[in-house]
């Protein structure tokens, strides 16, 4: 699914598939708003795209493995590590133990679909200006 960062498009090449499975899971939870028991889930973005990318913590130096056996050495792992969903926490309890508020949820939605448009937007600059290298002209 996610490479390397793109030395093009940099993070946000791996961004918009972040942003795009976060858009699906937060879709998930609006749809099932009234699924008595459901659990709202979510996609810890920060870590999945740190592991994406293979960045760490700010101040730490990350590992260098030089065999697969070493740890913290495949970063496959460590991405399907962050790409696991978390439950969001409960705001409203309810009776039917449906963890969905849908306000919370739109309000999410909105702020994904900014930053995925960003994330677009930045990535057809790019290619708009390699367009003009390319061929002299905007058009």
């Amino acid at each position: 699914m996610i490479d390397k960062p793109d030395a093009l498009f940099g993070v946000h090449a791996q961004a918009l598939g972040l942003w795009q499975r976060r858009a699906e899971v937060i879709s998930s939870n609006l749809a099932n708003a009234d699924t008595p028991g459901f659990l709202a889930r979510d996609l810890d973005f920060r870590k999945a795209m740190q592991a994406a990318t293979g960045a760490t913590e700010a101040g730490s130096l990350p590992m260098t493995a030089t065999e697969p056996r070493h740890l913290g050495g495949n970063p496959a792992v460590a991405l399907a590590q962050a790409d696991k969903l978390a439950y969001r926490a409960e705001t409203q309890p309810t009776m039917d133990g449906n963890t969905v508020d849908t306000q919370v949820e739109q309000a999410q939605f909105a702020a994904n679909a900014i930053h995925y448009q960003a994330s677009l937007g930045f990535i057809n600059g790019q290619i708009h200006t390699m367009r003009l290298a390319i061929t002299g002209s905007s058009s």
